[in-house]
């Protein structure tokens, strides 16, 4: 498979762009304004403890605090001997990080003004807190550092078990018995000289973390990870990337630095981009960019997606479209369906959305084409860096699927909630808008007795209401007030406002905000 990544930096944001074999897979928006914080280790202090809910809440020095699931505590130093075993002999043993994930119930050492040690391993989001974990991990370009545990971790990805073998003997040579280590995809085929130089980069970060965080007395950044450019190229700079272009000189020498340290062999797939002409728009990938914030998505036969991110989840509904099909309706779904499959797993990664995923494909009636799918998309889910569980089809044809979340989606990296529609994509009728007007001359003239008054509204409902006169008409006499209509173009669709004769402010209304009113 051939991979090729295109870093394009502005005033405003950085891009990140993944082609596997000529295709848009992955795109990372990071702002000038707001870098990323996973990854971060944080001196914190513990603000609230919460059994019932099964986590605590830690001040980290952020706008909000960081949450901090039991089920990431995995420093010993942190759990209490209620959660402990007790073995036949009477011995008390700790349980295991996935006994006590399993358990739903897991009790700590933890309390209010504790000094503790996380690192984020989810970026803030709708208000809540960035997720943490005590289990802290420094990652180098071959290897991760891991002070709290005792293992050695090797990638599944290394297959050959004499490469496995090689690699965990050079490592056990280099680690102490009280710190663990992981060994990276990278690392097979390296020499013992660069997995050691990687390994004593990663102590000596490790001893600076430690220095600094005995000098620092308040919750606060002890160890920042590199931004999201730096990280694309530490994690997924493998043999088989083809190439790396970047329009900015000054990344382009840091990384290039970087390169000649770590892999010298690979530095010559750096390129500079110089051209006046943007690298994504160039590249045609501003164009992808740009569909990827709508939710229809065209499939090569014609059939389409759509995909809605709510708070609570995505949902994906597969439609046949202007497909037509020459076979019978089953096997015209099944060719739509595993069409789908490959776009669904490809839209999750570009859109970066995650959570709850439910999938809406075309009803199939044979359980063994309901399979087809099932095997079909878990394949293409493979690709996905992200972990993610599938379940198989349910009786109504829904398929349920998580996808981990660690940074926001790329609807909310590019776009922001509507300020007219608040999020909803929906806006008032003008309809309902007069009724609400109505209501508020009924409560109005319920303790004033103004005989005349002014009503601004958006142009375009200001010319509807004027054309319909019969309701303007009714609005004068129920109310016994002459209403005079203008336009004002500083109104949204979906708000109105008095004026008495005097033009003074009476009120705003909108949809979803409390009534203001201007009581001098």
């Amino acid at each position: 498979m051939k991979k090729e990544i295109y870093i394009s930096e502005s005033m405003g944001e950085s891009r990140i762009a993944i082609i596997e074999d000529g295709t848009l897979v992955e795109v990372y928006v990071e702002k000038q304004d707001k870098q990323r914080m996973v990854g971060n280790i944080y001196k914190g202090q513990v603000e609230n403890v919460l059994p019932g809910m099964q986590a605590a809440f830690v001040d980290i020095g952020y706008d909000i605090n960081a949450f901090l699931p039991f089920s990431e505590i995995e420093n010993s130093a942190y759990l209490s001997e209620i959660d402990n075993d007790e073995s036949s002999n009477g011995k008390k043993t700790k349980k295991n990080s996935r006994q006590r994930k399993n358990s739903g119930n897991v009790s700590v050492e933890l309390k209010t003004g504790q000094e503790i040690f996380v690192q984020v391993i989810k970026e803030a989001f709708a208000g809540k807190g960035p997720r943490v974990t005590t289990e802290i991990a420094l990652p180098g370009r071959l290897l991760v550092f891991v002070p709290n545990a005792k293992y050695i971790g090797i990638s599944k990805k290394i297959w050959d078990k004499y490469e496995r073998r090689r690699l965990k003997k050079i490592v056990s040579s280099l680690k102490e018995k009280d710190m663990g280590v992981i060994i990276r995809t990278v690392a097979e085929g390296k020499s013992e000289e660069l997995l050691k130089n990687d390994f004593s980069s990663l102590i000596d970060k490790w001893k600076k973390l430690q220095s600094k965080s005995k000098r620092t007395k308040e919750a606060s950044l002890i160890y920042e990870d590199l931004e999201t450019a730096s990280s694309v190229i530490r994690d997924l700079f493998t043999p088989d990337i083809g190439k790396i272009v970047i329009d900015s000189k000054k990344l382009y020498r840091k990384l290039q630095i970087y390169l000649e340290d770590i892999s010298p062999n690979m530095a010559n797939r750096l390129e500079h981009y110089k051209l006046k002409q943007s690298l994504f728009e160039s590249m045609g990938i501003e164009n992808e960019l740009d569909k990827l914030l709508q939710p229809k998505v065209w499939l090569k036969s014609g059939a389409y997606l759509i995909i809605e991110k709510t708070e609570a989840m995505v949902v994906v509904d597969v439609n046949s479209g202007r497909f037509v099909g020459k076979k019978n309706h089953e096997q015209n779904s099944l060719k739509i369906n595993l069409e789908a499959c490959k776009e669904v797993a490809r839209q999750l990664r570009l859109r970066d959305l995650s959570g709850l995923v439910v999938i809406d494909f075309i009803d199939m009636r044979e359980e063994s084409n309901q399979k087809k799918i099932y095997y079909e998309l878990r394949k293409e889910l493979k690709k996905d860096r992200a972990k993610v569980a599938v379940s198989p089809l349910s009786d109504f044809g829904l398929l349920e699927m998580t996808r981990q979340r660690i940074r926001l989606s790329l609807l909310d990296s590019m776009s922001e909630e509507c300020p007219t529609c608040h999020g909803s994509g929906r806006i008032m009728s003008r309809e309902t808008l007069i009724t609400r007007i109505d209501y508020w001359l009924r409560r109005y003239k319920s303790k004033h007795r103004s005989l005349k008054l002014k009503l601004q509204l958006h142009p375009e409902v200001a010319e509807f209401l004027k054309n319909n006169k019969k309701a303007l008409r009714g609005l004068m006499w129920q109310n016994f007030t002459y209403i005079s209509i203008e336009d004002n173009n500083s109104i949204a669709r979906d708000e109105f406002r008095f004026l008495n004769s005097s033009g003074e402010q009476k009120e705003i209304e909108h949809v979803g905000i409390e009534h203001k009113v201007d009581k001098s």
